[in-house]
């Protein structure tokens, strides 16, 4: 069984004992999430797709850590005109594995 749920502005296939980094989340290790926005579940030829949210669903998951990703680093230049500017960043993630789909 899979289902497709949305966080943090994203949407994310998920399937049970998956483990997946999404946008930060108010939590700490060790916490139990539910996330409730679920788009679509399902199984071989029986899905189910909500309008937009299905009514009833959950995706139950357990935060395993939060952390921060690889630095990416920004670079503007201009030729010729003495100018040059560089800039780092750092997106925070929360690291979660799914413990259950309910439809």
């Amino acid at each position: 069984m899979y289902a497709i749920v949305a966080t943090g502005g994203k949407q994310y296939r998920v399937k049970e004992g998956e483990k997946l980094r999404v946008e930060k989340l108010s939590a700490e290790a060790g916490d139990k999430i539910v996330l409730d926005q679920v788009l679509l579940v399902g199984e071989g030829e029986d899905v189910k797709i909500g309008a937009p949210y299905l009514d009833g669903a959950k995706v139950t998951a357990t935060v395993t850590e939060n952390g921060r990703g690889d630095k990416v680093t920004i670079i503007k230049f201009r030729r010729r005109k003495h100018y040059r500017k560089q800039m780092g960043h750092r997106q925070s993630y929360t690291e979660i594995e799914i413990t259950g789909i309910k439809a």
